[in-house]
């Protein structure tokens, strides 16, 4: 029995039926894997939530899956849960996939490779409660929030990726490239079930498609920290990528 609980009169956060389920897509992270679960075991364990980590790895040639494997035996198949596919699929569907297999009614998605930190998850959660959200989204321009390791040219592609969001298709949040963020589990299926396009305009148009469908969206201030280990993702193509993305859901919504 928890007595702290008792005596200070708050309630345990495993009194409620809450379970969050996280959804790892991976895609050569075998040196990142096990710091980020490290990490979520760590911040889940001390803040008391109910969570599953649901490991999506698309063929990873350099051996992630085999990590992942490592790190369930370690941690136990109730606590990592291993859903691979054959090959890159798309963030979209690899969230359908995770989706399918989380037990928990709410789904955070964050990035495997350490530029998301798990300690920010509780302060998610909390704002989630706060005002009972429908989706709570971390944002890198906002309070204390900040980019840390990019160079100049990062900062001003993603400062101006945002920006130009900003002013075409006012969302009604201050970080629409962002992928850390917190769903009440039946929003997330609703918002990828509208959602068409790919790559980096996937998380914008969620939070597009959210505002169409008067989903609340609350926000909480990150440290988004450049990949340790890996390389970036992001090229030319995925720049000459967002901007088709941009106009089409400025045409469309």
């Amino acid at each position: 029995m928890n007595y702290y609980y008792i005596f200070s009169g708050k309630k345990s956060t495993q009194d409620n039926g809450d379970k969050y389920s996280v959804l790892l897509p991976t895609y050569n992270e075998r040196e990142n894997l096990p710091l980020i679960v490290w990490l979520l075991v760590k911040y889940f364990g001390e803040s008391g939530y109910k969570y599953e980590i649901i490991v999506i790895d698309d063929g990873s040639p350099d051996g992630t899956l085999e990590i992942a494997q490592q790190l369930q035996g370690i941690y136990g198949e109730d606590k990592i849960l291993l859903r691979p596919r054959a090959k890159k699929l798309g963030l979209g569907t690899a969230y359908i996939h995770g989706m399918k297999h989380a037990t928990g009614n709410f789904i955070i998605i964050m990035d495997a490779d350490l530029s998301h930190h798990p300690k920010f998850i509780p302060e998610f959660i909390e704002k989630q409660r706060e005002g009972d959200y429908d989706l709570v989204s971390g944002t890198r321009y906002r309070g204390n929030g900040g980019v840390y390791g990019w160079d100049l040219r990062r900062k001003l592609i993603s400062r101006g990726a945002n920006f130009l969001t900003q002013v075409l298709l006012r969302p009604g949040a201050s970080d629409l490239t962002g992928s850390f963020r917190l769903y009440k589990k039946e929003v997330l299926e609703s918002l990828v079930e509208r959602c068409v396009s790919k790559g980096y305009v996937f998380q914008m148009e969620m939070i597009v498609r959210a505002r169409q469908l008067n989903y609340t969206v609350g926000e909480v201030p990150i440290s988004f920290v450049d990949r340790v280990y890996g390389e970036s993702k992001l090229g030319g193509n995925e720049i000459v990528s967002f901007a088709k993305g941009l106009l089409t859901l400025f045409a469309t919504t």
